[in-house]
């Protein structure tokens, strides 16, 4: 089961330096990629931050992608980008990355996963919420198990779950039938 540990350090308090700390200690936790989604910085230092996560995981074999800035993770070196379902169509972001450079895209909806398998362009979507999460409002919808279920039968790209992931979710998500899962709260 792939592991995607989603930052957020605004929620945990911690510094860009911390964040940083933070995510050298992820592959060690089971994280197979780092999604930096640090939606408070500007330009110069999120390309900082994404740096420094790529060196500070160097040879671990633990992928970095930038949430929603495709300019950021070309300009850091990361491995590919994560978009938001209001991002521009993958396909068009295929045309102007290296090859081999993952693309994925944030979808809540059977329809929201029609939609981003017809655009094309992406290498997996992920599917939330699936179960409460302290980043959601309590009155924030969750999908379940089944409706997670639902989704990897409708998708023809690899699902990763997230919202409310825990280590002892982590078979339930894979009899679901998803290739992995994302976590904020698990890595942080």
């Amino acid at each position: 089961m792939i592991r995607h540990f989603v930052t957020d350090r605004v929620r945990f308090g911690l510094t860009p330096a911390a964040l940083v700390a933070r995510a050298a200690l992820a592959p060690g936790r089971g994280a197979h990629v780092i999604q930096i989604r640090e939606r408070d910085l500007d330009d110069a230092a999120l390309i900082e931050v994404v740096t420094a996560v790529i060196r500070a995981v160097g040879g671990a074999g633990v992928q970095v992608i930038v949430n929603d800035r495709v300019d950021v993770a070309l300009a850091a070196g990361a491995a590919g980008v994560h978009l938001r379902g209001d991002s521009p169509p993958a396909a068009r972001i295929r045309a102007i990355v290296p090859p081999g450079f993952l693309i994925g895209r944030s979808v809540h909806t059977l329809d929201e996963i029609d939609a981003a398998a017809a655009a094309g362009g992406c290498d997996y979507l992920t599917f939330g919420t699936v179960f409460p999460s302290a980043g959601k409002p309590d009155a924030h919808p969750v999908a379940g198990l089944d409706g997670l279920a639902r989704a990897v039968a409708r998708s023809p790209l690899p699902v990763i779950a997230i919202g409310g992931m825990t280590p002892d979710r982590e078979a339930d998500v894979a009899r679901a039938g998803a290739a992995g899962l994302a976590a904020v709260g698990w890595f942080m």
